[in-house]
């Protein structure tokens, strides 16, 4: 099947991309085995995770549609947030996969999801962390700690993707938050801190 996916892309995305889903690919294979997972889904399920990259708006807000999807107000204002859960499906209808941990992982991969496997978590970090991505101080601290445990990397790299759209003012979809949220509180590297009421001001004030 590689072959064939391998064919589909070459057709369907830029080189570029497909250069950045064998990174993916690869990397997704290492912390798999890091990880003590199943390889080969690691593998195939990178290779898979951005089928539908290049979809246009319309034809991802279609086939969330016909699947019967419940979008939120930021999927509809920025469509191209879908193309992992429309991966998933191209997955299934042209590719005919039915692993369900497969196909988690290739939906789960961009916004992540509350409570999702360690599949999906490498597929999540796999994607964010390819050495394609940069050689930076904080890029290289996250791929580390995804090499000792899966959850805080998960909610460590949904802090630097929150940090990144705040600062160039983009919409936060409200999955990257809930995803953040769960794996921050069942990590077990960092004790939560309860969040009061107040704002950070009213707090000094008090």
């Amino acid at each position: 099947m590689r072959q064939q996916v391998l064919a589909w892309l070459a057709d369907n995305v830029p080189e570029s991309r497909i250069k950045h889903v064998l990174r993916v690919e690869q990397m997704a294979i290492s912390l798999a085995q890091i990880h003590e997972l199943d390889v080969g889904k690691a593998a195939q399920s990178g290779l898979m995770h951005d089928l539908a990259k290049y979809f246009k708006p319309q034809q991802l807000l279609e086939i969330a549609h016909r699947e019967g999807w419940t979008l939120d107000p930021v999927d509809e204002l920025n469509p191209h947030l879908l193309h992992a859960d429309v991966s998933a499906v191209v997955a299934r209808d042209i590719f005919g996969v039915e692993d369900q941990e497969i196909l988690m992982a290739i939906a789960n991969h961009t916004l992540g999801r509350p409570a999702m496997g360690p599949l999906s978590c490498v597929i999540f970090l796999s994607d964010s962390l390819e050495p394609g991505r940069g050689d930076t101080p904080e890029l290289n601290t996250l791929r580390r700690v995804a090499e000792r445990n899966l959850f805080q990397a998960v909610w460590m790299n949904c802090d630097y993707t929150l940090k990144y759209l705040i600062e160039s003012r983009r919409l936060v979809h409200p999955r990257v938050l809930l995803t953040r949220n769960w794996f921050l509180q069942h990590s077990p590297f960092l004790p939560l801190k309860r969040s009061s009421n107040m704002l950070p001001t009213q707090a000094h004030a008090s």
